[in-house]
């Protein structure tokens, strides 16, 4: 059996990418599998972006049968006893008052360390590996999230995938989902394209090539730092709700909304951009063609992690389509010429497509994360 009890600590540090795992990783546990699960969140109004329903002024709350705790950086709540598995997602300092109580409970509970999502070949030494505390009765194991079979695989709902397929297999949902967000039904001929990334110099390069290019393009921008270098192209401030047109492009600036619902933005779209990690695992199972603005680091480490990943996720594409892939995920997080590596990579996109379905069904044959993470558990008892 698993452990019945768990808690998850999160520190917010993106605004919605560590939070955004953390709260995946809650719901998988409680929905699917019934656990009895307590997330613990040092900035409840980024998570109240994510999740509607969630109110940041209360210190606790009790949202999707998940109970919810404001995490205090000083006075940790003394009576806070752990439960049978305790999750630090990103390698978050526990409270030691938490540590201690983990240590003075009869049995050691399972501590995992949520690492970060990585394909570099590193991880995959030190996925598993046990870290004994210094002075503590207590062992925490690292457990990194990753695309292969030697990895803690990605999180997946159960019948995500078979809802996916059915949505986008119904015109009526879909044109239900975009009158819900404000948007007009996908033209003959458009290309729909959702963006979420991280402040962007390549931006307003895109969106320009895409006003001067010869298809019909719908962009969708969910409210967050690449608005900035949307604004650049139109001249204007845009908020939600707004929308502007240049050329061949129609932009729309969406508001943030809650998981699911982001979800349906990745399945309509015929390309999505996205950002960090969370929206990364999310349009593997949109199954469409993605690129991934992966968050930047001074010494350039990112782009060694976006290789890697892009080593595995090119593999089985045509040669040049791989070869186009590439050099657009490059350029889009690195000096580069975008306008032309998107049109290199445009005639491509049927091909894309049919291997982002592939891809995707390749990537849960071994399971998602948290059933390797259970059966992990149950192996060191």
């Amino acid at each position: 059996m698993p452990p019945r009890s768990w808690d998850i600590f999160c520190t917010v540090i993106d605004n919605y990418g560590d939070i955004g795992v953390a709260w995946r990783l809650a719901r998988r546990l409680a929905r699917d599998h019934g656990l009895e699960v307590r997330l613990w969140v040092d900035d409840l109004s980024s998570f109240a972006r994510i999740a509607p329903g969630l109110d940041p002024a209360l210190e606790r709350q009790r949202l999707a049968g998940i109970d919810i705790r404001h995490w205090p950086q000083q006075d940790f709540p003394a009576d806070a006893i752990p439960g049978e598995a305790v999750v630090e997602a990103f390698g978050c300092r526990l409270p030691d008052s938490f540590e201690a109580a983990m240590a003075a409970l009869p049995a050691q509970p399972a501590w995992i360390n949520l690492e970060y999502l990585s394909a570099e070949d590193w991880t995959r030494g030190c996925h598993l590996l046990p870290s004994p505390h210094p002075r503590l009765p207590l062992t925490k194991h690292f457990f990194f999230p990753g695309f292969d079979e030697h990895s803690g695989g990605l999180i997946c709902e159960d019948g995500l995938i078979a809802a996916r397929q059915a949505w986008q297999a119904d015109e009526a949902q879909q044109l239900a989902y975009w009158r819900s967000r404000g948007l007009p039904p996908p033209a003959e001929g458009e290309l729909r394209v959702s963006l979420f990334a991280y402040e962007n110099p390549s931006a307003a390069a895109l969106l320009q090539a895409w006003a001067d290019g010869p298809q019909a393009v719908r962009c969708l921008v969910p409210a967050g730092k690449v608005l900035a270098d949307v604004e650049k192209v139109f001249g204007r401030t845009l908020v939600a709700g707004d929308h502007a047109s240049l050329g061949r492009l129609a932009v729309h600036i969406l508001p943030l909304s809650g998981q699911d619902d982001y979800d349906r933005l990745l399945w309509g779209c015929d390309f999505n951009f996205v950002r960090g990690e969370d929206s990364l695992v999310r349009a593997q199972w949109a199954a469409r063609p993605m690129a991934w603005h992966i968050y930047p680091q001074d010494d350039q480490a990112h782009l060694a992690k976006l290789r890697a990943f892009l080593d595995l996720y090119c593999r089985d594409l045509p040669p040049e389509a791989a070869a186009a892939a590439r050099a657009l995920n490059l350029c889009w997080n690195w000096h580069g010429d975008i306008a032309a590596a998107w049109r290199d990579a445009a005639p491509w996109l049927p091909a894309w497509r049919r291997h982002a379905s592939n891809w995707q069904q390749a990537l849960l044959q071994p399971g998602d994360l948290v059933a390797r993470l259970l059966h992990f558990i149950g192996d060191i008892g």
